[in-house]
């Protein structure tokens, strides 16, 4: 007898700082995880859609986007794009849903809209990612409350803690009235220069304030990796012997291994 399919597992991808690798991490896992034949969807919610033209979609040419979505135009399942990549597919954005939520601030169910889109894929996917945008927006809230897991990946360096309480209190408030199965799947340290003792200061104070979620593995500083989103692929296709290839490589088999 064929078992049940397992619902998806969705995890949000998530840093109000901007420039911490967020997106990098989101387009890098997703493919990880599609390379390890697991069917994976990856949700650009960043207006900036960024996540879109890194997996090589031309955000000018798309004629549906998550902005669609959450306004109730169109069915998640009609916006998503497969990609070249086998097993991974794209909900793609562009600059225009950062003006939905003007729209969504009055509208009913406005904090829940990402979670009804999704649960209407049902188990279609193995594995569904968030790209959340960098900001505690209604967006952002959208996407915690969607997601089974949030991770968090934060950069080497000196503020790399400054306003994470306010995104863990958020965190909490959600889990006590809308979504009490979220869980901090791990906290991922970017930008990791060895050399520098600032970056192992860090590392130690991220380690003290999470213990026990940190990732084994860290993403270093990496040319490589900085250039891969300009070529419209992840860096396992732009260069997989890089730093920043078996970095990535690495966490997505830790990842597999914390949501079990």
């Amino acid at each position: 007898m064929q078992g049940t399919p397992k619902p998806s597992t969705i995890i949000a991808v998530t840093n109000q700082k901007g420039g911490v690798g967020k997106t990098t991490t989101a387009i890098n896992i997703a493919y990880y995880l599609a390379k390890s034949d697991h069917s994976t969807l990856l949700i650009d919610f960043d207006p900036q859609g960024n996540a879109t033209s890194g997996l090589g979609i031309d955000k000018q040419a798309l004629e549906a986007t998550m902005a669609d979505v959450i306004l109730g135009k169109k069915s998640l399942a009609e916006v998503i794009t497969p990609t070249e990549f086998k097993h991974l597919s794209v909900a793609p954005t562009e600059p225009s849903l950062a003006n939905t939520e003007v729209e969504m601030a009055q509208a009913e169910h406005r904090f829940s809209r990402l979670k009804y889109a999704i649960q209407s894929l049902g188990e279609r996917y193995e594995y569904i990612i968030i790209d959340c945008p960098p900001s505690l927006s209604l967006l952002t809230v959208n996407a915690l409350i969607a997601a089974r897991y949030v991770l968090l990946p934060v950069q080497a360096e000196f503020y790399a803690l400054e306003g994470l309480g306010q995104l863990l209190e958020t965190m909490k408030l959600i889990r006590k009235s809308l979504n009490p199965t979220l869980d901090l799947v791990g906290v991922l340290p970017t930008m990791v220069d060895s050399r520098t003792s600032l970056s192992t200061q860090v590392l130690a104070e991220i380690t003290k304030h999470f213990p026990a979620k940190v990732f084994t593995a860290t993403i270093p500083r990496n040319v490589r990796l900085a250039e891969a989103p300009s070529h419209g692929v992840p860096i396992g296709v732009y260069d997989k012997f890089s730093k920043g290839a078996r970095a990535y490589k690495a966490v997505t088999k830790e990842v597999i291994e914390r949501v079990g």
